[in-house]
């Protein structure tokens, strides 16, 4: 763990360009709102600012990272297209940022996602490609595609652009709520992490950057002990969003500069879940739970602390709960 700002590893990006980034998105996203709540800060005795991402276009914080990278492109770039492999919110994300610019975008998506995820990417405006259900099918297709067609690939998370991108949510949560003691995000494939560490560490080097995972999915925490990522292998998660292992450019930040990695249970990442669903009035995703958890719980303490928590989406598949309703009432 670290105590303070370390050094920028050679060849990443820093504080000037998530900066630089921020005035280049402005146009195009949210600025979200941060919500407070005294029945939350009462449960922990400290002061809780939620950034909240899930109200950001495509109702999540991945519309940053893609939108960064593809105005960062040039223009034979962009002619060309752009490539992905993602069955998730940077799915969206890319095909959304890509009809903004006219940019052509293919996703590699695994047979397996969801009809619901695959059918918002493809209205979106991009093309899918079907893959087999592991990393090693998503990494080949991708490759052929770029083969054939010379598409750039636009990592989910191992991406420089892309990782500047993300960081503008925490630069955003600082200028919103002032100085906070420390800093929370999810943290599945690292893009995020990595971001929010370089922002928060570059404005206030002595403020605490924590990620946050489902202790069933811990290889966040695994590889910030061991030195060296330690992959997870089909994690069984409700946090769909944070079952990717890091990747090497975000880990290359994050044991750098962040201090700590906790983790939650699944009960306590539904639990975690459902109160900011009854206090907050507002859809999160289950993944941006397991940073609300530890804290909701105080099994990571910070009474008298102000603390920033960054949500990093919304998009819920509803139907089971609707069906279930229908089911007893109508």
């Amino acid at each position: 763990m670290t105590t303070g700002a370390a050094p920028i590893p050679p060849g990443t990006v820093g504080l000037e360009d998530i900066r630089a980034a921020s005035g280049r998105l402005a146009p195009w996203i949210h600025r979200t709102p941060v919500m407070t709540s005294r029945t939350l800060d009462g449960r922990c005795g400290g002061s809780v600012f939620l950034k909240c991402e899930n109200f950001q276009k495509i109702g999540a914080f991945k519309i940053r990272g893609a939108m960064n990278a593809l105005l960062l492109l040039g223009e034979a770039e962009r002619a060309r297209g752009v490539v992905t492999h993602s069955s998730g919110n940077h799915a969206q994300a890319l095909a959304q940022a890509g009809k903004w610019l006219g940019v052509p975008v293919t996703v590699v998506m695994p047979r397996t996602a969801p009809a619901i995820k695959r059918a918002a990417t493809e209205g979106y405006g991009a093309s899918v490609v079907s893959c087999e259900p592991t990393l090693a099918s998503r990494e080949a297709t991708v490759a052929d595609l770029i083969d054939r067609h010379g598409y750039t690939l636009i990592h989910p998370f191992d991406n420089w652009d892309v990782i500047a991108g993300q960081g503008t949510a925490a630069l955003e949560l600082v200028e919103q709520s002032g100085p906070l003691d420390v800093v929370i995000c999810p943290v599945g494939g690292g893009g995020l992490l990595a971001g929010t560490a370089l922002a928060v560490k570059g404005l206030s080097p002595s403020t605490s950057v924590v990620g946050a995972e489902p202790k069933a999915a811990d290889d966040a925490l695994r590889s910030l002990i061991s030195g060296r990522i330690e992959p997870s292998f089909d994690p069984k998660t409700v946090a769909d969003g944070l079952r990717t292992s890091l990747g090497e450019r975000p880990f290359s930040i994050i044991r750098e500069r962040v201090d700590a990695i906790i983790t939650a249970t699944e009960p306590e990442i539904l639990g975690a879940m459902r109160f900011v669903w009854e206090r907050f009035k507002m859809i999160i995703e289950p993944s941006c739970a397991v940073p609300v958890a530890p804290v909701l719980d105080r099994q990571y303490p910070v009474e008298g602390l102000r603390v920033g928590i960054i949500i990093t989406g919304g998009n819920v598949d509803l139907e089971p709960m609707f069906q279930a309703l229908a089911a007893k009432w109508l």
